[in-house]
């Protein structure tokens, strides 16, 4: 007869809590590998933070550590495309363009906002620059490691020599200011962005690219996202703001993730031949800006019946993070397939940061980031039990101090680093 542990015990096991040496078997939730169809009653093997199987439960685990989750659901951890947690800032208002800022140089590792993301379920993360600018600065590409670096949270080996994130651009109403360089008109704001790209060209065929001595850190990484090695997260709104990102992106060899295109449904055909992602979100409450007037939860069906590949992300602090599991649920009440809301969640994002090789799915060879949930992804009565990542558990909702972090309030997340350390 097999011997399962219970949840609770799981706090006695620091052996689950590192990486895992020995394999370990969650025995009997219904998994959603997103690859494929749901299992019922099925088995999660992770070792050495990958998976290792997934499928129906079999009998013969021999040397293999067994944790009863019967009845619970397990998730691939979830990926948001664009987030603004760790406290991190961009550009300032020197100037519109600041390709050359790196958000990373901002970030705080020991953020409270972290602490949010894992209690929602949310592995990996797209931290981006505000939108203040047409270009606010590179992006950084994070797992929820619980780390006292932010080098030990990127997924790029070096930041010094490393494409460690996207860029992020906007257009609409949050860069039209018409001093200190900004523009203050829509036509402009295209002018401006068509402009430092020709010199960022200019530099790569004057040599000076090439030479240590007259380096332009903000027209490399401009180089970069013409040779494909650098994304770019596109914030836009309106049906005319989308098509004028789009523009740009075809004029200079780049395809954008599109990020809120509040008013999508309107160019979603535009958008599915240009071969763009959209990252949406919903607005569940309301006010906000006029630009951002044609929101409505059945966006992502109308994207998702042409074509487009469509993740939903939080904007944290716009969706707290400890609810992005709504915002798919929502985009499923506005028309969105349940399939399509989960891989929302997961897999496509992934696609769209370009690590879909390592996460957004429940696969062999894959990193173990998974959740575990009590119930129907999409209930509202759903909790999030339990983050792990690489194997290792960054969150349960049995500890009493993560749950303060999942059921507190805003002055749960008022306490400064120097309260953490150790």
């Amino acid at each position: 007869m097999r011997r399962f542990l219970t949840l609770a015990s799981l706090l006695l096991l620091p052996a689950l809590v590192a990486a895992q040496s020995q394999p370990t078997a969650f025995i009997g939730a219904t998994i959603y590998p997103i690859s494929g169809p749901p299992i019922e009653d099925a088995m999660l093997i992770i070792q050495d933070g990958r998976i290792v199987e997934v499928g129906p439960i079999r009998t013969n685990l021999v040397g293999v550590q067994q944790v009863d989750v019967m009845g619970k659901v397990i998730l691939p951890g979830l990926v948001d495309t664009h987030s603004h947690t760790g406290d991190g800032d961009g550009g300032d208002r020197s100037g519109p363009l600041h390709p050359d800022v790196r958000i990373l140089d901002a970030l705080d590792p020991r953020a409270d906002s972290f602490e949010r993301a894992r209690a929602g379920g949310i592995t990996t993360l797209n931290v981006m620059p505000g939108s203040g600018h047409l270009m606010s600065g590179q992006t950084a590409y994070l797992k929820l490691r619980d780390a006292n670096t932010i080098e030990a949270m990127l997924f790029c080996d070096d930041p010094l020599t490393g494409v460690c994130g996207g860029m992020k651009m906007a257009n609409g109403t949050n860069s039209l200011r018409g001093t200190n360089g900004f523009p203050g008109t829509r036509a402009r704001s295209a002018a401006i962005v068509r402009e430092m790209f020709y010199e960022a060209i200019a530099y790569r065929e004057s040599g000076r690219a090439d030479s240590a001595g007259t380096r332009d850190l903000g027209k490399e990484a401009l180089l970069q996202i013409l040779s494909g090695e650098r994304r770019v997260h596109f914030h836009t709104h309106r049906h005319d703001d989308i098509l004028t990102a789009l523009r740009l992106g075809r004029e200079f060899g780049f395809t954008p993730v599109l990020h809120h295109v509040s008013e999508g449904w309107r160019v979603a055909d535009e958008i599915a031949a240009a071969g763009a992602p959209a990252s949406i979100i919903v607005l569940d409450s309301p006010g906000g800006k006029l630009e951002a007037r044609g929101l409505y939860i059945d966006t992502g069906a109308a994207l998702e019946r042409v074509g487009v590949d469509v993740a939903y992300h939080t904007d944290d602090y716009i969706t707290d993070s400890r609810l992005f599991l709504r915002s798919a649920a929502l985009g499923v009440r506005g028309g969105m397939s349940r399939e399509a809301a989960l891989e929302s969640l997961t897999l496509a994002g992934a696609r769209m940061l370009g690590l879909a090789d390592r996460l957004g799915s429940l696969e062999p060879g894959k990193d173990a980031d998974f959740i575990l949930l009590s119930g129907d992804p999409f209930s509202v009565y759903t909790r999030v039990e339990q983050t792990w990542i690489e194997g290792t558990k960054v969150f349960d909702l049995a500890n009493p101090e993560d749950r303060a972090y999942a059921t507190g309030g805003y002055e749960a997340y008022r306490t400064s680093a120097a309260d953490h350390e150790d």
